[in-house]
């Protein structure tokens, strides 16, 4: 009776201990995941066993079962440890591996056996392929083709509504000074010369100056106060013999010479004060609204396809030399500059229809960049135009297959001739295209450039 008293409390704690038991795993589930509550269940199970074996009655004296019990003790020790081992952390080469494999179906034998869930294996990851490491001839044509230039539908519409803009000024002009000789207002800039344009800035409207030879005359650069041979004085001449009010022009006059800046400010006066822009805005589906605090003469032109900015330049053209009003800053006044735009152009595309180049492609690429990278932007433009320029007197390969060699070649050029601070004019050697920059913005220039002449590519990307 009181053998199976005690058998009976021993059933009663193993079933107190087996539901707190239960009670914890399956809690232990919700709180610790599936992997955590299958450790816990292995670890919880070798203890069970230790708990059973301790209050079970041995039999004395009976070697097989002390064997046996010795060896299920080695067991659970080993469930214990197995379930304290962290696991192992796979190694960086591994994780395209999944974590666990899928768990085999349980044998029909084994549903008492307790067994972790496996975690569902994370799905491999497919390591994309290195991309391929493009040339410069391949990274020049790609730029080409994302970058440059303008949409033909754009440009067709900027050039219209440039034309457009460019008559209602003309007829204001005859109308509004019909004492004056002005001439046919003309387009000019990278949006009409065929170079491919990247925006539809730099637009210029070119206003001729008529002058008659015999009452004018250029003085050269080298002799005016400046000592720059880029700018000219334009003098009247034989006052003695036609003073004063022979030439319509003459109003314009400072001291004996034609004064660029008195120009730019009468005209400036008419652009602001005395032309309806909103008129000729509504007239054409834009707004125009014309600087007033710039020195130059300038309107930014709003369209709802395009944006432009044009640049009026008054333009004299004698002796073989175009002049603009477009004097230095500073305290000179009167001075007008020589224009090598036009003879750029020209040039450039008559070395091209020659020989089948891409001058013209290399050039439209640089402009692109130089424009892209604030401390570039002095570059572009003539700057670039002239280098290609001197380098195709020494270079005369330059088919579409060496357009990465002469890029680079551009690049190393531009390098030497900022070291030197000095770019000469192709078309006059005396002038100096860089005599105008600074200091610092040539250093920095320089900076950029010498180190994207060892990987040009960098360009192409950097901003």
């Amino acid at each position: 009776m009181a053998e199976f008293a005690q058998q009976r409390g021993k059933r009663r704690d193993d079933s107190g201990l087996g539901s707190v038991l239960d009670l914890l795993l399956a809690n232990a589930r919700l709180v610790l995941g599936v992997s955590g509550a299958a450790v816990l269940a292995i670890a919880t199970l070798a203890v069970k066993r230790l708990i059973d074996r301790a209050t079970s009655p041995r039999e004395e004296g009976d070697p097989k079962a002390e064997q046996k019990t010795l060896e299920e003790s080695w067991q659970d020790l080993a469930l214990i440890k197995a379930s304290q081992k962290p696991p192992k952390k796979q190694r960086r080469e591994d994780l395209s591996e999944p974590l666990l494999s899928p768990a085999a179906p349980p044998a029909p034998g084994d549903a008492s056996e307790p067994r972790a869930c496996p975690v569902p294996p994370e799905p491999p990851q497919v390591e994309s392929s290195p991309p391929r490491c493009l040339t410069l001839q391949e990274k020049l044509l790609s730029h080409s083709s994302t970058h440059l230039p303008m949409p033909e539908e754009q440009v067709a519409v900027a050039q219209q509504l440039a034309r457009s803009i460019c008559a209602e000024l003309q007829s204001f002009m005859r109308s509004k000074c019909p004492e004056l000789p002005f001439g046919s207002l003309f387009l000019s800039g990278p949006l009409l010369d065929g170079l491919g344009a990247l925006a539809a800035d730099h637009i210029h409207f070119m206003l001729p100056v008529v002058l008659d030879a015999t009452l004018w005359s250029l003085i050269p650069g080298e002799d005016t106060v400046v000592r720059n041979p880029q700018y000219w004085l334009i003098k009247r001449t034989d006052l003695e013999y036609f003073p004063r009010g022979r030439s319509p022009w003459d109003k314009f006059l400072v001291g004996q010479y034609l004064s660029s800046n008195v120009l730019n400010e009468t005209l400036h006066k008419m652009l602001v004060a005395s032309i309806n822009w909103p008129a000729i805005g509504s007239l054409l589906g834009t707004v125009i609204h014309p600087l007033v605090a710039s020195r130059e003469l300038r309107l930014d032109v709003k369209h709802h396809q395009v944006e432009l900015s044009i640049a009026i330049f008054p333009v004299v053209e004698m002796e073989g030399k175009v002049l603009l009003a477009a004097p230095p800053e500073g305290l000179v006044e009167n001075l007008w500059l020589e224009s090598f735009g036009r003879a750029e152009v020209l040039k450039v595309k008559e070395l091209d229809a020659g020989d089948a180049g891409a001058r013209q492609h290399c050039l439209c690429i640089l402009n692109g960049v130089c424009r892209s990278h604030p401390a570039l932007h002095k570059l572009s433009g003539s700057p670039l135009a002239h280098v290609i320029l001197h380098l195709s007197t020494t270079e005369l390969d330059w088919a579409e297959e060496s357009l990465a060699t002469r890029f680079q070649q551009v690049l190393e050029e531009l390098v030497g001739y900022l070291e030197n601070g000095v770019l000469p004019c192709y078309f006059n050697p005396k002038v100096n295209l860089f005599c105008e920059l600074l200091e610092e913005e040539i250093e920095e220039m320089g900076f950029l450039l010498y180190r994207a002449v060892s990987e040009p590519g960098l360009l192409l990307t950097e901003k």
